[in-house]
This record gives C-alpha cells, structure tokens and sequence, in this order.
C-alpha cells in the first residue's frame, strides 16, 4: 500500500508532464548483445514488455509517471569525424523508428505546445537532444541538419574537448569556448536549439552564459558544493541561472552525487591511468572495473538526490531546477531511483520534507517547458 505522499505524488505526475532532460535508452539498445554494431542498428526488443536487462521499457515510463522524454542520440567520443555525424544521425532515425514503432505510447515533437498536446493526448512526448558537440564535426550545417531531425538540445561536449570547447573531464585547451564555439552557441540560439552545459568545463559554462541570448540547460548535471565532482555545477554559475532564466537538470548518477563515490572513483582514476587506461572513456572504465580487485563502489541512496535538489533550490532558485535521471546511461542507479518507474517515489521524499505541489510541478517539467518556449520565441524573431 502506497503512503498519502505517493500518492499525491501519483496524482501531481497525471496533471503536470514530468519531463526527464536525458535518457541513453537508444545507445542501450544498441549495445545489447546480439546487435551487430558494425550493422548500426538497435535490438527489436519490445518495450511494451518488461525489459530486465534496461532500466527503461514503456511499463516502467507509465508507472514513473514520465510525460516528456529527452531521448539521447548520444554519440561515444570514439566516434569521430564523419563517423560522428552519421551515428547521431543513426541514433536519431532510431528515436524517430521507436516512436513510430510505438504510437499509443511515444509521440517525436518539436515544440513546447506539441509537448504539451502530447502529453493530453496521453503520448509520451518525445524530444531529442545530441550528446557530444564532436557529432557535428565542426559544421554549423550539420547542427542545423540536426534540429530538423528534432534535436532540441545539444551537450557542447561529452568526456572528451572538441575542437571548440573545454570538457570538465579532459585537460583545458581552449580555456572555455573558441570564438566558433561561440559561433556554436549563438547558432544554437539562432535556430531555437537549447544549449546544454552538462559535461563541459567550468570556463566552458560561464563563456556560453557570457553569450547566450536565451536560457541555457544543464540535461544531467548536479551541484559541485555538494559532490566535488567536475561534471557538477559550480554555485557561481548556478546562481547565474537566475539572470539567465536557465535550468540545472539534477541528475542521479551515483559517482557524481555521492562524495563518498567521488572520492572511490578518484582511486578508479588512479588505478586506470597507472594501467595506461582510459577513465573518461566509459567503455574502457567499464572493462576495467569488471576486472578490478579494489574496494567495492560505495551504496548511495535517493536521499543524496534530495540534498542536491534542495541546494541548487536554495543557489539556483526553484524556478531553475529540474531533473535528469540519466537512466541506462549507467549501470547502477541510487537504492530507491533504480529505473525510471521510481520517480514518484522521488516526489513523495520531497513533499515529505515540505515541498508545495507548485514547487514539484516546477521541477518536474514547468520550468524546462517555459526554457523551450523561450528558446522558441528568441528564433521565431530572427
């Protein structure tokens, strides 16, 4: 039996569309093991049916009560050039081939008032946003190409720098953003394309706000006051959220919310690089783990969660924050936000510590839907 506060929690997710900034279910589907990657091409598996080996199948969006989905087309950094580009292109065809596959459930929009209607319609709406600016291997054109596949957002980097931009997991280059970074970032702007500072250095972060004429994202990201992990947000920039009128999605990726788990990766760093092995490359960092002898990766629990929301409420604003689960973009997830059916158990912990409905429905999708609306009316005007 379900306490008062799920409830209520149930309810608020049937009125306000939850929107979730980033889910790796297209690259996880691709990875399964009886896909031919040379092919390209994702496993059939039928999400309408429990799928024990991912964290997210069409049930499980139902009971997490998920409105709108940012689908991934993520793209490794191993994949350069060329290749880059005609994987993201591969991964978007496949959310585009999903949603057709799957019509009573997923619905591809393009706008705000589409994911909106969507999600009367009872239709998961269904957004894409690119994960690494290495997928447009440097050409305006491309990211343009992009945005009429769908993409709504894109990562200016993944692990590794690009060309334009520092990442917060390699070593600065640039210094935060080149000037044709900053062509990016106004492009972006230009076509109504939101900017998404998850995974990019902190020069790189406060360049693109220097720039940016619309509000910025983060799809995946949590607060570096609480976890001292460089894919967080520093307080610096999350209070310039408030000019900016930008989002922090809080992510709930164990390493980079729990400090416990921040400082056992850092050994994990250590042992790879005196291995000669690379820790941002998350296919590497995987087979190594599988075969380490060290310490065992420390528990984190959904109250972890909660204390990065309360802070960046409390930096940032409530009218900035939202989340991003990053499910099957790792392969564990905290005790309590196991798969993307957990999400009202999430929103039962905060009305429990004294949050409104109004300031759930705010984190839930309210302030992103109001980001893209902005993003809209800033292009429509070009």
């Amino acid at each position: 039996m379900h306490s008062p506060s799920f409830e209520r929690a149930q309810a608020l997710l049937k009125s306000t569309p939850l929107v979730d900034g980033h889910n790796d279910l297209p690259w996880a589907l691709r990875q399964l093991p009886e896909v031919d990657e040379t092919r390209s091409e994702a496993a059939e598996v039928d999400l309408t049916e429990p799928q024990p080996r991912l964290q997210t199948d069409i049930p499980r969006l139902r009971a997490g009560g998920v409105g709108m989905q940012f689908w991934s087309v993520y793209v490794p950094c191993r994949f350069t050039g060329d290749a880059a580009v005609t994987a993201v292109i591969q991964q978007s065809e496949l959310v585009h081939t999903l949603a057709a596959r799957y019509p009573s459930h997923l619905r591809v929009v393009g706008t705000a008032a589409e994911a909106r209607a969507a999600f009367a319609d009872g239709r998961i709406a269904s957004f894409l946003g690119a994960e690494g600016g290495h997928a447009i291997n440097e050409s305006l054109g491309v990211l343009r190409a992009l945005y009429r596949l769908g993409v709504r957002y894109m990562t200016l980097t993944h692990n590794d720098n690009v060309s334009w931009a520092d990442s917060a997991t390699d070593e600065p280059v640039a210094g935060g953003l080149t000037d044709f970074g900053r062509d990016v970032v106004r492009e972006m702007n230009r076509i109504g394309m939101l900017v998404d500072l998850s995974h990019v250095a902190a020069t790189t972060m406060r360049d693109a706000l220097d720039c940016a004429e619309v509000p910025v994202i983060f799809s995946h990201s949590s607060c570096r006051a609480v976890a001292d992990h460089p894919r967080n947000v520093p307080d610096d920039v999350l209070r310039r959220l408030r000019e900016n009128g930008g989002v922090c999605m809080v992510t709930f990726v164990p390493r980079f919310v729990s400090p416990e788990l921040v400082e056992w990766d850092r050994e994990v760093a250590a042992a790879m690089a005196a291995a000669g092995a690379k820790h941002s490359d998350l296919q590497e960092r995987d087979e190594f783990l599988a075969a380490w002898s060290g310490p065992p990766q420390p528990k984190v629990g959904l109250d972890t969660v909660l204390t990065h929301l309360e802070h960046a409420r409390e930096v940032a604003g409530i009218d900035h924050i939202g989340l991003g689960g990053d499910y099957d973009g790792v392969s564990e997830l905290p005790v309590g936000l196991e798969d993307v059916s957990r999400y009202p158990a999430l929103f039962a912990a905060l009305l429990d510590r004294g949050w409104t409905e109004e300031e759930c429905a705010k984190l839930a999708g309210e302030n992103v839907l109001r980001v893209l609306a902005d993003a809209e009316a800033y292009a429509a005007k070009q």
